[in-house]
């Protein structure tokens, strides 16, 4: 065919440009119809009445002047960028596309590539992105992680930073989108909100819920934790379900394992109750230790935990046992049986502190009944906080709680809620010399709850 195929130029068949008076030889003459008749057909009609049947090559053409355009508007169309990429071009001004999204689960780290751009991927375990450098990936290189299983940490490269800061913690069940400005990194500013808002320090501390009770199956030995909610400051941790741990075993992680830090356990004992948060997952559990402090707690069988907060308490009666208690709201509890602390104690003018069945390390309000009896008359009781010092019974001078009946020998009642030391004490003292039966009820001991 006289056609160029990679040129599209038509040059006539040889012998078909005749003179004037030649005889035209029929054979050129049929070839060049024939030819003229095949590139007719071969050529893409005006109307559109016929399709391609192979592909159309264009010119590459530029951004102002594309390779396909209109009549109406030669400067909108496609034209091939540098890089054999394919551009589009609006009244002469570069319009871009993203790529395609591409997706793909990761259980472990991971370096997020030029390759990644327009990327989604769900990490599926804790795990540390490493972002290739922003000057490699270039500017509008942007990627989208989902933290769904752990906690996804976002480590840019070298010094470079994300969001200004040096790198970006993806809670878990959490997602953010992340762009390259080709210099530095930037996210969708979701987790910087959550980060600086929910999970800040000026949130406070609080509980919702986690009560605890003796376990109905075992009460001796095992306490229920309720469902609920624990913070304190940036940590926290939630249950969806009520868990047991079990006071006669060491620590083993979820419910009905044994649940002291340390040890075994002691008669008469003070076991502080802490909720734990797991750090892959953020599961929730619990750990009793003897000590009033986080810092105290042994934590050598909690290695993937944080402890985040003091949840309640559980004491132990002569036998070891886990002292029977309903805990009512407001971090109340009540004792099923009612501790007789003394028992016709002798009492007198000189002020003395006494010892009672409450939480050992720290100062709680104990819930206290008296009954007084004095051979003297118009005597006095008085029981109150060691923290107000020394006070003095009577009504000419610090008051009392209990007084006797105008009647020698008798007997006089009363009640109050009265704070102790860090020791389990009260202070007693009584206008003259008497003997006195206390009664604890149970106490109050703070650790966050409104309900």
């Amino acid at each position: 065919m006289p056609r160029n195929p990679s040129t599209g130029v038509y040059s006539k068949p040889a012998g078909t440009t005749p003179s004037v008076g030649q005889v035209i030889d029929p054979v050129p003459w049929n070839a060049l119809t024939t030819d003229l008749g095949n590139e007719i057909t071969n050529s893409l009609p005006r109307d559109g009445s016929a399709p391609m049947v192979a592909p159309l090559k264009a010119a590459s053409g530029t951004v102002s002047a594309p390779g396909v355009g209109f009549a109406a508007n030669p400067q909108t169309g496609m034209y091939l960028k540098g890089g054999g990429l394919l551009g589009f071009t609006q009244n002469g001004v570069d319009v871009s596309f993203d790529q395609a999204m591409i997706y793909a689960a990761k259980s472990g780290d991971y370096t997020a590539l030029a390759s990644d751009n327009n990327a989604v991927h769900r990490f599926t375990a804790a795990a540390i992105v490493t972002l290739t450098a922003a000057a490699t990936l270039g500017a509008n290189w942007h990627y989208t992680v989902i933290a769904d299983g752990a906690d996804v940490t976002i480590d840019p490269n070298g010094a470079e930073t994300i969001d200004g800061a040096a790198t970006l913690v993806i809670p878990n069940g959490y997602s953010a989108f992340i762009i390259c400005s080709g210099s530095a990194f930037f996210s969708n500013k979701l987790m910087t909100k959550i980060l600086t808002k929910a999970d800040s320090s000026a949130v406070g501390s609080f509980i919702d819920g986690v009560l605890l009770s003796n376990n109905s199956g075992s009460p001796n030995t095992h306490v229920d934790f309720a469902a609920g909610s624990v913070r304190s400051g940036s940590s926290f941790v939630s249950n969806a379900a009520s868990i047991t741990k079990r006071i006669n075993g060491t620590w083993a992680v979820g419910t009905g394992n044994g649940g002291l830090d340390a040890g075994a356990v002691a008669a008469n004992a003070t076991y502080f109750a802490y909720a734990l948060r797991k750090t892959a997952d953020g599961t929730f559990d619990v750990v009793l230790s003897t000590s009033a402090t986080i810092a105290s707690v042994t934590t050598t069988l909690l290695t993937g935990y944080t402890i985040v907060k003091c949840i309640g308490v559980v004491l132990t009666d002569a036998g070891s046992l886990i002292r029977p208690f309903i805990m009512n709201p407001r971090d109340d509890y009540t004792y099923v049986t009612p501790v007789k602390d003394a028992v016709s104690a002798a009492i007198s003018t000189t002020s003395a502190l006494l010892a009672i069945t409450v939480p050992n390390g720290v100062k709680s309000k104990a819930k206290l009944r008296i009954q007084f009896t004095s051979s003297a008359t118009t005597n006095a009781a008085l029981i109150h906080d060691p923290a107000q010092g020394t006070l003095t019974a009577g009504i000419g001078n610090d008051g009392g709680i209990s007084g006797a009946i105008q009647v020698a020998s008798n007997y006089a009642i009363g009640s109050s809620d009265i704070w102790t030391n860090t020791s389990k004490q009260v202070r007693q003292v009584a206008g003259a010399a008497g003997n006195i039966w206390v009664w604890t009820d149970g106490f109050h001991f703070p650790c966050g709850r409104n309900a």
